[in-house]
């Protein structure tokens, strides 16, 4: 066919090249699937076959993690998904799956571009929005992030937050001390931490006051200098308590606040302090915003379809009711 086009790869290290095709060459079938193209192997030389556009993300895709590998990093099945997202994205680099974050457990990389360019403005930005929708780790690298900078010394302490807005930040009634009353709510948070370092380590570290997990409302009246501070499901908070929680930040610290403005819990008729600072502070120096969307969903595929499905949804509904705000 006269659109054919093929390209030819020769990998230095034959041990190496045959990690990167996987056993059976299972991972070039991967990236042949996705990109439609023929990879052909024969030791450590591969011909890609298909489309211009095709071969060219096929090569990037091969070029990137053979990178990675030679700098001792995994490659798995994850991996090939990742840079295969990367490459579709509009950068069409899968080079930025190579950030790396590290903590006390694992080493963390992005999966999508955005989750890269979100990373990036973590370490530029004294204060980051990530929106989106569930799975697209918006809280779990801003978490990791956080310890990172914890396990460097960049900072002296994390304060994790969430806004207890099914008990109204009213907790009395709940049975328990208030560590029981507050612990259903800001589990996510834990959940994360435990992903990221020892238990025993996470245990420490929070009787030493070097990790924090509270409620909105103990923010009020402080001042958190050197430290990350995160607000997660930030779409539940007021104007006011969002306002309240972004004066909070002190020398030396880098804040992160992430939401999802499709799931708002609040009264009907308040508006979501997550909406208001996104138009309020829109172009201020020092503030950057990350907007997830489906295509950044990196847990179970039937995920990804799940929330294209209610975007869908929403979507009709704002058309045949254009006046109608849920938040506003």
């Amino acid at each position: 066919m006269s659109d054919q086009h093929t390209a030819n790869l020769t990998f230095a290290d034959n041990a190496q090249a045959q990690i990167l095709f996987g056993p059976h060459s299972v991972h070039l079938a991967q990236i042949e699937t996705a990109l439609d193209v023929t990879i052909t192997a024969r030791g450590a030389d591969v011909t890609i076959s298909g489309s211009a556009d095709g071969v060219e993300m096929a090569e990037r895709v091969l070029m990137a993690l053979y990178e990675r590998l030679q700098r001792g990093a995994v490659v798995g099945v994850d991996e090939i998904d990742a840079a295969l997202r990367m490459v579709s994205g509009p950068t069409r680099s899968a080079g930025d799956m190579n950030i790396e974050v590290h903590t006390k457990k694992r080493v963390i990389s992005p999966r999508t571009a955005t989750q890269a360019r979100y990373l990036k403005a973590i370490d530029d930005c004294e204060l980051v929005f990530g929106f989106g929708p569930a799975g697209t780790g918006k809280t779990y690298l801003a978490v990791a992030k956080a310890v990172e900078r914890l396990v460097r010394g960049d900072v002296d302490r994390i304060i994790l937050s969430r806004p207890a807005v099914e008990a109204g930040e009213q907790l009395g009634f709940l049975p328990g001390d208030m560590k029981e009353k507050v612990d259903p709510y800001l589990r996510p948070l834990y959940d994360a931490l435990h992903d990221m370092m020892p238990g025993d380590q996470v245990v420490k570290r929070m009787e030493a006051g070097d990790i924090e997990v509270a409620p909105l409302a103990f923010m009020r009246g402080r001042t958190l200098a050197n430290a990350f501070v995160i607000l997660d499901e930030a779409q539940n908070t007021t104007a006011v308590q969002m306002k309240m929680f972004l004066t909070r930040l002190g020398a030396n610290s880098r804040m992160v606040v992430t939401g999802d403005l499709s799931q708002v819990d609040l009264p009907r008729g308040t508006r979501s302090g997550l909406r208001d600072a996104r138009e309020i502070l829109d172009g201020v120096e020092g503030v950057y915003f990350t907007e997830f969307t489906g295509a950044d969903v990196v847990r179970h595929k039937i995920v990804t379809r799940i929330v294209e499905a209610y975007d869908k949804a929403e979507a009709k509904r704002k058309a045949s009711a254009p006046y109608e705000h849920v938040d506003d």
